[in-house]
């Protein structure tokens, strides 16, 4: 998680405990060490967040700090909280993750009327949750998509072949059953979508992501949809494995 991530969710942490937090329970929020938690605890009072505290106490937002607030009607704070629903019957569990602290934000924020409304569980999304791609973690597909970075792959052909290729991911597709990764191969120097994730076998995860050089002008097209479907190459699988 980068630094300013990083202090972004200290701050919503804080804003939302009704008790001091202790440097532990943030690092094991936040999966890093509490070392780092003592260092960006610095950092925002450097920045005049006003935040106190001490080590094995805990820390807490003083009264009145607040992030700049964003006015939403009726209606549109619905739509959120339907669509933040939604994301929780995907098997993308980091994501999931992310769609509860937004409700739970959201909930925090709003006017007693409709806050009644959500809290009754007026809203619904119906339908079974879709499995979590065994043999991918989706938040570094995700992270790629948004770095331009390039991952490694083991490529499966129909055949059962197996070959090492270097895929630019391009967009995730999330349906109520899968999850379909597009994605530039630099090998073949074609996109393709993988529709075959959730049938992947436990136990390979994702090569390390490379930085590589801005993905070329046609790659940007892919990703914004200008290019037809009928010339995408259709994978059988993926199965991907440590690098050695």
């Amino acid at each position: 998680m980068r630094k300013a991530s990083r202090l972004f969710e200290i701050i919503q942490i804080l804003r939302l405990a009704r008790r001091p937090v202790t440097a532990q329970t943030i690092a094991d929020m936040l999966e890093i060490t509490v070392r780092s938690v003592y260092r960006d605890m610095a950092a925002l009072q450097t920045m005049r967040v006003p935040i106190a505290g001490e080590r094995g106490v805990g820390y807490i937002l003083r009264p009145g700090f607040n992030l700049p607030p964003l006015m939403f009607s009726i209606e549109e704070t619905e739509a959120i909280v339907l669509a933040l629903a939604m994301v929780d019957r995907t098997g993308d569990m980091e994501l999931r993750r992310a769609a509860k602290k937004a409700s739970d934000r959201i909930a925090a924020s709003l006017p007693e009327p409709l806050s009644k409304t959500l809290s009754a569980n007026a809203l619904h999304a119906w339908g079974s949750i879709a499995p979590a791609p065994a043999g991918l973690d989706l938040s570094t597909v995700r992270r790629a998509v948004r770095d331009e970075e390039t991952l490694e792959i083991i490529y499966r052909d129909e055949a059962g072949a197996e070959t090492r290729r270097r895929v630019r991911p391009i967009a995730v597709i999330y349906y109520s059953e899968t999850v379909n990764i597009v994605a530039w191969c630099e090998l073949r120097q074609a996109a393709f979508v993988d529709g075959r994730l959730a049938e992947q076998p436990a136990g390979h995860p994702l090569l390390t992501a490379v930085r590589g050089d801005p993905p070329p002008a046609r790659n940007r097209e892919w990703r914004f949809g200008r290019q037809r479907h009928r010339r995408w190459r259709r994978c059988s699988g993926l199965a991907c494995r440590p690098c050695p």
